[in-house]
């Protein structure tokens, strides 16, 4: 696990954030997660979802009952478990 000290206390959580070209940079340096965006809070708001998605904080399967809240019937699904059609091999 990365960590640097402030004060002489080490701390964890550290971000770094840098200009390259003509965007920004953002690691998250537990993790090593790095993006990228077009403005500093671009790369910041990619670098947060990027981490959650490292953690498993998202990209999970919905429940049946988020995809009805969407609109979807889950048992009109006609792939089921299959790949989709669109997903080459």
């Amino acid at each position: 696990m990365a960590s640097s000290t402030r004060n002489g206390e080490p701390h964890e959580d550290e971000i770094r954030l840098w200009r390259e070209g003509d965007g920004w940079i953002a690691k998250d340096v537990e993790t090593g997660v790095t993006t990228q965006g077009s403005t500093r809070k671009a790369a910041l708001d990619n670098l947060d979802e990027a981490v959650a998605l490292h953690d498993g904080e998202t990209g999970r399967e919905p429940t049946d009952e988020e995809l009805r809240e969407l609109g979807i019937e889950p048992s009109d699904n006609a792939t089921g478990d299959d790949e989709p059609p669109d997903v080459l091999e």
